[in-house]
């Protein structure tokens, strides 16, 4: 069965980037332009993992992670993407921070290393 990766990110040229990345890996994805958003799209689409932005418009990712975490049984691996500094001290329970830029053989390895 193939792992599904939820993208939540609001610059359009990141979610084209990832979701090409994910798909040419052999991954599903789905995306989310903002957190708002994002709980919609979590709810619809039960993703594997998430990849969050912390920084976006309507409901940022760390207020969109503490309302999922907050869901009964919620327990897939989110991965912070963002070019905020301190990024690994926002959502403390997050699988992996990467900073933007990033190295996509990085951010591959650990998307297989939680999914497999």
């Amino acid at each position: 069965m193939t792992k599904k990766i939820m993208i939540v990110d609001d610059d359009p040229a990141i979610t084209k980037y990832l979701d090409t990345l994910f798909k040419d890996n052999g991954y599903e994805t789905c995306i989310a332009k903002d957190g708002k958003n994002a709980f919609d799209t979590y709810k619809n689409e039960n993703p594997d993992l998430i990849t969050l932005d912390l920084e976006m418009p309507e409901e940022w990712g760390p207020r969109f992670f503490r309302k999922i975490s907050k869901i009964k049984g919620f327990d897939i691996p989110v991965i912070v993407i963002s070019g905020l500094t301190g990024i690994k001290y926002s959502i403390p329970k997050a699988a992996a921070s990467f900073g933007k830029p990033f190295d996509p053989k990085e951010v591959l390895t650990k998307v297989a290393e939680l999914l497999n």
